[in-house]
């Protein structure tokens, strides 16, 4: 009997060794992607140029960095198939979208579309997903710190105090050539005219009530707010959208006069509507 269970022991030990053994072989094969060596060291460079706070620098290095940048840091599992290409996919995806290492060769109107989708997928609680939240619970982002994003990808923005005083409010017509531009630089990373993409489709917006076009889920706050899309109303919106409508699912601004205006020229042209009326 003890002969039998010792071989019984030695197989499932060999067993086991073969199987791990066959688990690190395949963690070389690399079907989406080899995201490359697992370095942590490196991450308080982060955004070091950036207009990002110390505070809102370390959280973004320590709670999006593994899969956001070129500074992760692997469990030992991420070394080993099949957890290890869910790993690689995560990453690869995650660093395609946004690599924070790479964020000094980001244009400036990139870096605002970026912050903007930080600030708005963290209040959100879509950033980090749940499932990297399951086993990295450090990784929960307090409100504070979700305050603190949010008021890093504010920064900048144009005073909302007195709407009126912008150029498409005072009756200066923008320009729709121009707002195509500034559309395709600043607004293509939420927002296309004919599709939904995280934002709704924005042909025919200019006129529309808000929340209203089909298909898209849209936020409470903003479904409940009635708003009719018009020169000032979209001045108001795109000059800070969550002084306008607070809890909205937008946290991206056009900072400057000049810019909204061709933007709401641009969008009432694409809305069947002639500047000026």
């Amino acid at each position: 009997m003890k002969r039998t269970g010792g071989k019984r022991l030695r197989f499932v030990v060999l067993a086991a060794c073969g199987i791990l053994a066959a688990s690190f072989l395949l963690g070389l094969v690399h079907p989406f992607g080899d995201p490359g060596p697992y370095r942590a060291e490196g991450r308080a460079a982060l955004l070091q140029d950036s207009t990002a706070s110390p505070a809102v620098r370390q959280v973004l290095a320590q709670k999006c960095g593994d899969c956001h940048s070129l500074t992760t840091q692997a469990p030992v599992y991420a070394h080993l198939a099949p957890a290890s290409w869910l790993v690689e996919r995560d990453i690869m995806v995650g660093r395609r979208a946004m690599n924070l290492s790479n964020w000094d060769h980001y244009s400036v109107d990139q870096q605002d579309t970026f912050k903007a989708k930080i600030a708005t997928e963290t209040r959100k609680g879509d950033m980090p997903p749940a499932q990297y939240l399951l086993i990295h619970w450090s990784a929960r982002l307090s409100p504070g710190e979700i305050a603190a994003i949010g008021q890093w990808a504010k920064g900048g923005a144009a005073s909302t105090g007195n709407p009126q005083a912008s150029p498409q409010a005072a009756g200066q017509a923008g320009d729709a050539a121009r707002g195509k531009i500034v559309f395709e630089k600043r607004c293509t990373g939420c927002h296309a005219l004919n599709r939904d993409r995280d934002g709704p489709h924005l042909a025919g917006v200019y006129g529309r009530a808000a929340g209203t076009a089909a298909g898209f889920d849209y936020s409470a706050q903003l479904k409940a707010t009635h708003i009719v899309w018009s020169d000032v109303t979209l001045n108001r919106w795109l000059t800070d959208p969550q002084a306008m409508v607070p809890g909205a699912d937008m946290d991206f601004y056009v900072r400057k006069p000049n810019e909204r205006s061709d933007v709401i020229a641009f969008l009432k042209q694409q809305s069947g509507q002639q500047s000026g009326k």
